[in-house]
C-alpha cells in the first residue's frame, strides 16, 4: 500500500516562510547533491510550495520514461514560457508531440553531418582570431562560436551580421537568469533590479529579432535548396491538416532552440577546455587521438565516431557540469517511489546531483574520461547517465550538440594549447546549466607534430 505524502523525509535546513530558498540561493549545487542523504523522495519547500526531488536513477527513469503520462511539465517550465513562449523546451502534450515531429527532420543525421561544415568553419574562424600569449574569456568565446554556428544552421543567410551579434550579446543573459525567475515569487519579477532589466531587455531584444527574420524570410521566400531551421518550419505543414505554423509559433520554437541549442554547447567547450588545461597527461592523449584521425586538414563529420577518447572527454565533462533542476507535476493520482502523490504535486530531478552520486560514480568531483570505458560484457545502466534528459522529452538536439562541441574541441586543441591565467580561480555557477563564471585563458601555438 502506498505511504501518505507526510511521510517524505523534508530536506534539513527549512526556515519558516522562507522554506528552502535560502540554501539554495548561497549553495545550490552543495544542496541538491546532499539530498540522496536524506532519501530516494525528499520534500523540498520553495516559500510554501513543496517540490518532491528525486534522488536516485530508477526513480528519475519512472518520473521522464515509465510513468510519464502521469505527469506534465512542472512550474520551471511554465514559468519559462513568458521569456521564451511555448516552443519544445517548455510546451507538453499533442502540442508538443506535433511541433517535435514537424522539427525532427532539422535533426536527423544525415541533416546534422550536413551542418558539420558550418561547424567546423565557425570553429576555424573563432581559432583563427586568436592571439598567441594574450588572455581570453574562453567562456565568452565559447558561446560566441555556439551562438554564430547555431545562428547560421537556423536562419542561414537571412539574418544580418548585426542581429547575430545581438543574439551573442542576449542569450547568455537569459541562460544567466532563467533558472533564478523560474523559481522566485512570481511578484519579485517586477522589482526594479539590473537583473530584471537585464533579462526583461535581452528577452524582448531577442523576441524583435526573429520576428523581423520571419518576416523577411516570409516576404521574400526561403530558397530551395535552404536547409535552415527557418525554412523549414515556414515550409513544414501537418500531416493530418496540412496547416502551417503561424509566425508566433514559428518565433517561439526560434527562440527556445537558440536558449536550449547554446546553453549546454558553449557550458560543456568552456569545462573541457578548464578540465584539459588542468590535466595535460588527458590533453596530450586527446591531441594525440585528433592528429592520427584528423590530419592536417578541417575536421569534418566523419572524423567524429573515430575520435573515442575526445568523447569520453565529453562525457566526463558533461556528467560533471550537468542541468542542475528540472520539474514536472503529476496530472492525476499516481503512486510513486511508494508513496501517493495527488494531482497538481510537483516533482523535480536533478541531473547535476544525480550525476555527481558517489553510488554510482566512485570519486564522483574527480575527471576521469577512463571512467567510461567498461570491461567486455559489461553495460552502465542508461539511467544512470541521462545529460539530454530521456522519453518523449528528450533533447530533440543531443546529436547536434554532440557534433558541435566535438568539432569545436578538436578544431582548437589542434592548433592551441591553452593555458590558466596565472592566479585565475573558476567558479561554477547554477543557472540553466552549471556553468563557470570566468574562464581566463591564454593561448600558445601547439607545436607541430
Amino acid at each position: 500500500m502506498a505511504k501518505d505524502l507526510r511521510t517524505v523525509p523534508r530536506a534539513p535546513g527549512r526556515l519558516p516562510v522562507l522554506g528552502h530558498l535560502l540554501p539554495l540561493w548561497r549553495s545550490p549545487l552543495d544542496f541538491l547533491k546532499a539530498l540522496p542523504e536524506s532519501g530516494e523522495l525528499v520534500r523540498v519547500d520553495l516559500g510554501t510550495m513543496p517540490v518532491y526531488v528525486v534522488t536516485t536513477p530508477q526513480l528519475t527513469n519512472d518520473l521522464l520514461v515509465r510513468k510519464a503520462p502521469s505527469f506534465a511539465r512542472g512550474r520551471l517550465f511554465e514559468r519559462a514560457r513568458g521569456p521564451l513562449g511555448i516552443g519544445l523546451p517548455t510546451a507538453d502534450g499533442e502540442f508538443h508531440r506535433k511541433h517535435r515531429r514537424l522539427m525532427q527532420p532539422m535533426f536527423h543525421r544525415n541533416q546534422i553531418d550536413q551542418y558539420a561544415a558550418v561547424m567546423s568553419r565557425k570553429a576555424e574562424d573563432m581559432a583563427d582570431s586568436w592571439q598567441a600569449g594574450r588572455t581570453l574569456a574562453l567562456n565568452q568565446e565559447s558561446y560566441a562560436f555556439a551562438i554564430h554556428t547555431l545562428s547560421e544552421t537556423m536562419f542561414s543567410n537571412t539574418i544580418s551580421p548585426e542581429a547575430a551579434e545581438q543574439i551573442r550579446r542576449h542569450v547568455p543573459v537569459m541562460i544567466k537568469y532563467t533558472l533564478v525567475r523560474a523559481l522566485q515569487p512570481k511578484v519579485l519579477e517586477r522589482v526594479p533590479v539590473r537583473a530584471n532589466r537585464d533579462f526583461d531587455l535581452a528577452a524582448a531584444t531577442l523576441r524583435s529579432i526573429i520576428d523581423d527574420v520571419i518576416a523577411t524570410t516570409r516576404r521574400v521566400g526561403p530558397r530551395e535548396d535552404a536547409i535552415d531551421l527557418l525554412s523549414l518550419l515556414i515550409s513544414a505543414r501537418d500531416a493530418d491538416n496540412g496547416e502551417g505554423l503561424t509566425d508566433l509559433e514559428i518565433r517561439d520554437e526560434l527562440v527556445g532552440t537558440l536558449f536550449t541549442g547554446t546553453e549546454t554547447s558553449a557550458s560543456t567547450m568552456s569545462w573541457a577546455f578548464h578540465e584539459l588545461a588542468r590535466h595535460p597527461d588527458v590533453e596530450k592523449k586527446v591531441v594525440a587521438e585528433i592528429r592520427d584521425v584528423v590530419g592536417d586538414g578541417p575536421v569534418r563529420a566523419e572524423h567524429i565516431p573515430q575520435l573515442a577518447y575526445l568523447n569520453r572527454v565529453l562525457d566526463e565533462v558533461t556528467r560533471l557540469h550537468a542541468i542542475p533542476l528540472l520539474m514536472r507535476r503529476t496530472i492525476e493520482p499516481v503512486e510513486f517511489g511508494g508513496v501517493a502523490l495527488p494531482a497538481g504535486t510537483e516533482v523535480a530531478y536533478s541531473l547535476y546531483a544525480l550525476h555527481q552520486d558517489r553510488r554510482l560514480y566512485p570519486n564522483p568531483r574527480q575527471f576521469d574520461p577512463d571512467r567510461w570505458l567498461l570491461e567486455p560484457g559489461r553495460e552502465r545502466p542508461r539511467e544512470n547517465f541521462v545529460p539530454f534528459g530521456a522519453g518523449v522529452h528528450k533533447c530533440i538536439g543531443e546529436q547536434y550538440a554532440r557534433m558541435e562541441m566535438a568539432i569545436g574541441l578538436a578544431t582548437v586543441l589542434s592548433r592551441w594549447r591553452l593555458v590558466p591565467e596565472p592566479g585565475a580561480e573558476v567558479r561554477e555557477v547554477a543557472a540553466a546549466v552549471a556553468y563557470p563564471d570566468r574562464l581566463p585563458m591564454i593561448p600558445q601555438p601547439r607545436e607541430a607534430a
